[in-house]
């Protein structure tokens, strides 16, 4: 596998699980303007999910497209980060999780729309916007929870400390990516701490990271996720819609 392949696998398989994670919050979220938000967040996850598997499974050359890329495969063949597959928990934990994430995700297609890859920096420069903008979306409601009632900062701090824990690995050194992630941690670290000072929040503490989900060691989260992702293409594989 080269370094542009399995950097659209990462960045693919990342976007494919946190859209559907974000999907599960249909008809559930607290509010109809946040279930509307939720549910397009997961749409523009998916269409880049779309074109980075696509491309992975175009230098790949073996057939796949990203159908086959994002239903066929066992969870040890996945690539995202472990971040992006933890369950949603209350709306305060589907917060911090798009807050970290997408803070993160942005810096990493600033540097691709700079790279060598003209397919990735493509993908990167179309996708930019959109992950703009649920960064900025994420971080105004941590502002709002954490400022907010006694509850709602109780719940965003919890949260926090929970997912911090998955944050380390979006930063390990990872030479086949075509990424260099040590780099992006001052610009992720500037952009977090002012959204948590904003809101009133302290960073929490560094802890010893969680790490694997890019060698394919997953929590227990992403096999009940791809239970109901995958389950209506492999029942019936020769489907046609």
């Amino acid at each position: 596998m080269n370094r542009a392949q399995y950097t659209a696998l990462c960045l693919g398989d990342d976007a494919l699980v946190l859209g559907q994670r974000l999907g599960e919050w249909c008809g559930h979220a607290p509010t109809l303007e946040i279930d509307l938000a939720l549910a397009n967040f997961g749409l523009d996850l998916l269409g880049q999910t779309q074109h980075l598997l696509a491309y992975a499974g175009e230098l790949e050359g073996a057939g796949r497209d990203a159908d086959r890329l994002a239903f066929h495969r066992a969870g040890l063949d996945f690539r995202n980060c472990l971040l992006v597959e933890q369950p949603n928990n209350d709306f305060a934990h589907t917060v911090a999780r798009q807050f970290l994430f997408s803070n993160w995700q942005a810096t990493a297609f600033e540097v691709l729309m700079a790279g060598e890859d003209p397919t990735l920096a493509a993908v990167a420069r179309k996708a930019s916007k959109e992950v703009a903008y649920h960064a900025r979306f994420a971080g105004e409601w941590v502002v709002r929870l954490g400022d907010g009632t006694h509850e709602s900062r109780q719940r965003m701090t919890a949260a926090l400390a929970w997912l911090w824990r998955f944050t380390g690995e979006l930063f390990e050194d990872d030479q086949e990516l075509l990424i260099p992630l040590p780099d992006l941690r001052p610009r992720w670290d500037e952009a977090v701490n002012a959204v948590l000072a904003d809101a009133g929040l302290e960073r929490p503490a560094d802890q010893r990271p969680l790490t694997g989900g890019r060698a394919g060691r997953h929590s227990e989260h992403l096999g009940h996720l791809l239970t109901a992702m995958q389950f209506l293409p492999r029942a019936y594989p020769d489907a046609a819609w």
